[in-house]
């Protein structure tokens, strides 16, 4: 894999307006069972888009609502974006596609805000498709998208939760795989990796045991310019790469009822 792949993105040399993850540390992981506190929509309608997006949307309320019929809709969604790696690198490569990382630490939120802000105010016209919200994706997620509205969704690197009893906070499994198949339209693709052997073959069995799923054939593989990034993007994937660790990738691509 070529430097470019994965190095870093230029930002016409202003890259000390970037945040310091220093200054937002969280834990490392989350209980996704617990209650948090923080806004959630009632419906995918509610969703102002304008404050995620401004460049793609009026701020006024009315002309959003007037020409909502008109207007794009998130396509992207990278669950437990961390620290936003994968969006600052989809971002050029999907210009026209709005993408959102969903992320459960407040703290770590807060951070992609910042460095999503930096980059556009140094790269001007550049990364206004890409956003981060703070919520809990595997209880509201269909509060965010309606019915086959995405076209991708990215799991990288997702914590194992080795204990048995905690398996049910995984963030791939059997029942949350069907609030998935909803929200991704028909021919949409699911990326997972990780590092971790049985959690790979957990997330593989249960994206195989899905009716409305299928593996994409490895050949595809090097044809998707997304694939490439899925070990390198996010500080997970740096950290198993710097460790000559191994990855296991299982990619589905969501197919129509029978």
């Amino acid at each position: 894999m070529s430097k470019s792949d994965c190095g870093v993105t230029g930002t016409n040399g202003q890259l000390g307006r970037l945040p310091r993850k220093r200054f937002y540390r969280a834990r490392a992981h989350s209980n996704p069972l617990s209650d948090s506190h923080f806004p959630i929509p009632i419906s995918p309608a509610d969703v102002d888009l304008s404050q995620h997006y401004p460049g793609f949307f009026s701020s006024e309320k009315n002309d959003h609502r007037q020409a909502k019929v008109l207007l794009p809709k998130i396509q992207f969604a990278d669950i437990g974006c961390g620290f936003g790696g994968l969006l600052v690198k989809l971002s050029p490569l999907f210009p026209d596609t709005l993408m959102i990382g969903m992320e459960l630490r407040d703290k770590v939120t807060e951070y992609v805000k910042e460095r999503i802000l930096a980059l556009r105010a140094s790269n001007p016209g550049q990364y206004e498709n890409i956003s981060v919200v703070r919520t809990n994706s595997m209880k509201y997620l269909p509060n965010y998208f309606s019915k086959g509205q995405l076209s991708k969704m990215f799991f990288l690197f997702p914590d194992p939760h080795f204990k048995e009893k905690n398996h049910r906070r995984r963030v791939i499994s059997l029942q949350l795989l069907d609030e998935y198949a909803y929200a991704l339209e028909v021919g949409g693709i699911i990326y997972t990796i990780t590092d971790v052997e049985e959690l790979g073959e957990w997330m593989k069995l249960c994206l195989e045991s899905h009716p409305l799923l299928v593996a994409v054939p490895d050949e595809e593989f090097g044809t998707d310019p997304v694939v490439k990034l899925l070990s390198c993007a996010t500080e997970e994937g740096q950290k198993v790469a710097r460790n000559g660790g191994q990855t296991f990738l299982a990619i589905y691509r969501r197919i129509a009822s029978a």
